[in-house]
């Protein structure tokens, strides 16, 4: 049975730390991967376009370097994203915009396996994940199905409204704060809204402590990781492969080329 390593460090009261991938070419994971610098790469399948081949080869890439992998998902088709995902390999989801308790109820069951205990949905794919021949026994691969991270975005007023319901459903591993979704959903600009977003935000976060749920931080530098830290965040996601290729080419590219205009 393949060791899920996400759910081990949770497991443990360890710390993450993540970086979003927008791109399916494998050579960008192994690139990131061979910093050292990261525990598991999540990709993008929310923003970016992809195949089914193009999830088996990202996640056998995070394997490759003995790192975890996390996909976020759309919330139309989650539940079919979300189990090809599972099962090639993929060891977390990152589910989005959900308002109420009963949304995430639903979506736990689509991902959770259909066994007695669990009462899920998802049954016995014949996928990567459950090895080839012998086969897993069909406990042990309801074991692996458990052990897979449900993860959530609290992206909407009315999801910041629930967040206590929310964070007291079993089966909720993560969460993590969105700003731009959450201040759409108000009717608000987040540049005329930066007080409410830190009110919010630091809900969700001590929210999810109090009911064991870990959150998770996007941020941008080793300060904002500190601030988190000191709230009693473990878990950091730091920046995301459009993020810094922008700030090169609004950076030193965008200043060259003004130089260059100017000879």
């Amino acid at each position: 049975m393949k060791l899920n390593k996400i759910r081990e460090i949770l497991n443990n009261n360890g710390t993450t730390v993540n970086t979003r991938i927008w791109s399916t070419w494998p050579t960008i994971v192994e690139a990131a991967a061979s910093t050292g610098s990261f525990d598991y790469f999540e990709f993008l399948a929310e923003y970016a376009p992809f195949s089914l081949h193009d999830l088996e080869n990202f996640v056998r890439t995070c394997e490759l370097y003995n790192t975890g992998s996390m996909i976020k998902v759309d919330f139309q088709n989650r539940g079919y994203i979300a189990q090809k995902a599972a099962a090639v390999g993929f060891q977390a989801i990152l589910f989005t915009d959900h308002e109420t308790p009963e949304q995430v109820k639903e979506t736990i069951q689509m991902v959770s396996p259909k066994t007695p205990e669990d009462g899920g949905k998802f049954g016995y794919p014949n996928a990567r994940w459950i090895k080839y021949h012998p086969e897993l026994k069909q406990m042990d691969y309801a074991a692996m199905n458990r052990s897979l991270v449900k993860a959530f975005m609290i992206e909407k007023k009315e999801a910041v409204d629930n967040i206590e319901a929310i964070c007291s459903i079993p089966g909720v591993d993560m969460v993590q704060f969105g700003p731009s979704d959450y201040c759409m959903s108000r009717g608000w600009n987040c540049a005329e809204h930066k007080e409410d977003i830190k009110d919010a935000h630091e809900k969700m976060i001590k929210t999810a402590l109090a009911y064991g749920v870990q959150p998770r931080v996007e941020i941008a530098s080793l300060e904002e990781a500190e601030y988190y830290k000191a709230m009693g965040v473990r878990h950091f996601c730091i920046l995301d492969q459009m993020d810094i290729l922008m700030a090169a080419w609004n950076g030193p590219c965008k200043d060259i080329k003004k130089m260059a205009d100017a000879i």
